[in-house]
């Protein structure tokens, strides 16, 4: 199932490129004319001065945020399993003359693609639902970094995803996914892009695995991390529930009336 999960992922992922290239969402000809940072306030606020830092930025997408790094002075990897993506990253970096190495490839095999150690590994955004093993992946992250190097990790609350999205009200919300992880994967079938409402795709399949923050934790620690910072934060890069709105940090957020509930959660730890 895991491999069938994989391959549908990866269609979707490969069409997703050029939907979110164009997307208002990246917003690619701001951050082209300088006019956008990348990264969003509060994760500058937490990685500090990146210049000088080798770092590795697992499933990349078109490097976007690896670009964000390389543009104030890391020297940047970066790693997605989409072909197509990886050759965007690429361009973009010519483009934008910036130095930063793209490899295509699967997280799991980043120790063997790539065989170098890093200041710092960076993961946010729409990461970990794609991997059937948490485990893994916090082996991978530990085996990439260099003693005192660090893991910078921020993503959706499954809390959160654990909500019925499409009918979620302020006086109504009800529970319509699990919370804890199962092995066997969640199905959805997404006619549209998250980049575009208006995209109709071809491929509309998609699987995703559910992980607690303690879950991550546990995993970070298992594999010989400290953790140093744990915060969940009431916003959301992208607009998740219908009442929704944007701030001017380009970060969503419920409106007052609504339950304080948490839409996102980072993860700071070290390799001692």
């Amino acid at each position: 199932m895991h491999d069938e999960a994989k391959a549908a992922n990866h269609r979707r992922w490969e069409e997703m490129v050029a939907v979110n290239l164009a997307s208002d969402l990246y917003d690619l000809t701001a951050f082209k004319r300088g006019e956008r940072r990348g990264l969003h306030p509060f994760e500058w606020c937490w990685l500090g001065d990146v210049a000088g830092l080798d770092v590795l930025h697992l499933q990349c997408h078109f490097g976007l945020d690896s670009l964000a790094l390389a543009r104030a002075g890391a020297r940047v990897t970066g790693l997605d399993f989409s072909a197509r993506a990886i050759d965007a990253a690429r361009t973009l970096a010519e483009e934008l003359e910036l130095e930063a190495r793209f490899v295509e490839g699967d997280v799991y095999d980043a120790g063997k693609l790539i065989p170098a150690t890093f200041d710092l590994v960076y993961v946010t955004w729409g990461t970990i639902c794609w991997l059937p093993d948490i485990q893994g992946w916090a082996g991978i992250v530990a085996a990439a970094l260099r003693p005192g190097g660090r893991l910078f990790f921020a993503d959706a609350h499954p809390f959160l995803l654990t909500l019925d999205d499409e009918n979620a009200t302020a006086g109504n919300l009800r529970v319509r996914y699990p919370y804890f992880h199962k092995p066997a994967p969640l199905r959805f079938d997404e006619a549209t892009a998250y980049g575009d409402a208006g995209h109709a795709m071809t491929n509309v399949e998609s699987y995703e695995w559910m992980h607690g923050p303690l879950e991550v934790c546990d995993a970070l620690i298992r594999a010989g991390l400290a953790l140093e910072r744990l915060e969940e934060f009431e916003f959301l890069p992208w607009n998740h529930l219908p009442a929704m709105w944007e701030d001017a940090d380009r970060l969503w957020r419920l409106p007052d009336d609504w339950p304080r509930i948490p839409l996102s959660y980072g993860i700071a730890a070290r390799k001692p």
